[in-house]
């Protein structure tokens, strides 16, 4: 498993900087977000002694469950959370993940605002956008994101470093990277969270500099034990 693990990293890391070499951009402007919801403890270890520093979880639970003795044993690993915020669990957040890529609502960034101010902790964040506006979907709405700025930015001193987008399953994955670049540009934030195991490599092209890469480094997701 490790061997796997070790293989796959190396492939994956060769491909961004192969889609980087092709965009005129360096592979080192890319951050590889090993996304390890789901997978055990002993799996995030092989990644670690692979080289891989930094993942992505979906759930604070889980998180809280793995990541704690393995930032002791490891004091570089850098944390994110990549799935939504319940304003509940902000305090556990805030102590536990470096960056925060889900920030999606104005209830949330005041939560965050408040546990930053208590804690003194500043975990850097990335504003998702529901860039293909699915009513299912969370994200700041594309017209909304100037608003959604100068209240999380501006007013509640939150550390927005850049954006965030999970695209449509149906549509080009490409259009979607194409316009939150442009967001980005326009919002004049220079960090891009897109592209996962299937499209990392056009988010590269397209100027992500960072991609959350999940089965094509620990393989498919463990099946759910039937009750």
């Amino acid at each position: 498993m490790s061997q796997d693990i070790q293989q796959n990293l190396s492939d994956v890391r060769q491909q961004i900087a192969a889609a980087a070499d092709k965009a005129g951009r360096r592979e080192e402007e890319i951050s590889l977000v090993a996304v390890s919801k789901t997978h055990a403890a002993e799996q995030i270890e092989a990644a670690l002694e692979a080289g891989q520093r930094v993942f992505g979880e979906n759930r604070v639970q889980e998180a809280q469950s793995k990541f704690p003795a393995l930032k002791t044993s490891w004091p570089g690993l850098e944390l994110h959370l990549i799935g939504p915020l319940q304003t509940n669990k902000v305090k556990e957040a805030v102590g536990l993940f470096d960056v925060i890529q889900t920030l999606d609502r104005p209830k949330l960034a005041q939560a965050l605002a408040r546990e930053m101010q208590r804690s003194g902790s500043r975990p850097d964040c990335f504003i998702q956008v529901n860039t293909g506006e699915e009513t299912q979907k969370s994200g700041i709405a594309p017209a909304d994101i100037e608003a959604f700025l100068n209240l999380t930015r501006d007013d509640l001193g939150l550390p927005v470093v850049g954006l965030m987008c999970i695209p449509p399953i149906d549509e080009n994955p490409a259009l979607h990277f194409a316009f939150l670049n442009e967001l980005a540009r326009r919002s004049r934030l220079a960090q891009l969270s897109m592209g996962m195991s299937a499209d990392y490599e056009q988010a590269v092209r397209l100027g992500a500099t960072a991609v959350r890469v999940g089965s094509a480094i620990f393989g498919s997701r463990p099946a759910v034990s039937p009750s």
